[in-house]
Order: structure tokens, then C-alpha cells, then sequence
């Protein structure tokens, strides 16, 4: 598993939670990416990794999706709440 080399960016507000639930819930990158394309979303594993680095920008279908795919809610993902 690599380790992150730049420390996290600021153009979303879910990339370190989404990172953090994908590792506890066993999941490698590219299934979660397999997952979010059942869901209808088209995301590139650099995409991911800017994603879960905070250095790319999320849409609001793409949060949703996430939420979904991990078993949390966008409140969470965003947080406003515990999980």
C-alpha cells in the first residue's frame, strides 16, 4: 500500500473520509471505482487518487454516489455527523 506523499489539498471536503472508509471497509481503489460505475459514475484512478488527496474537485452526483457505494451518508461524508 503506498503512502500518501503530499499532504491533503482543499478543493473538496470528503477525499480524506472517503480514503479512510474505503481502507476499513477493505476496498482497493479500483473497487471502489468498479462500484461508483455500477452507480453510473465514470471516475480514472488518478481521478481517485486527487479525490482522496483533496486536490480534485467532487459534483453533488458523484457525493451522492459515494455515500452510497460506502454505506454512509453525505452528512457524514461532509462532516456534519458521526458515522
Amino acid at each position: 500500500m503506498r503512502v500518501r506523499k503530499q499532504s491533503l489539498g482543499n478543493q473538496n471536503m470528503i477525499g480524506a473520509k472517503v480514503e479512510a472508509k474505503r481502507k476499513e471497509l477493505g476496498l482497493k481503489q479500483v473497487d471502489l471505482l468498479t462500484r461508483l460505475q455500477i452507480q453510473g459514475v465514470e471516475l480514472s484512478s488518478s481521478g481517485l487518487s486527487k479525490l482522496e488527496g483533496q486536490i480534485r474537485k467532487v459534483s453533488d452526483y458523484e457525493l451522492v454516489a459515494f455515500a452510497d457505494v460506502l454505506g454512509v451518508s453525505v452528512n457524514w461524508l461532509i462532516g456534519r455527523e458521526d458515522d
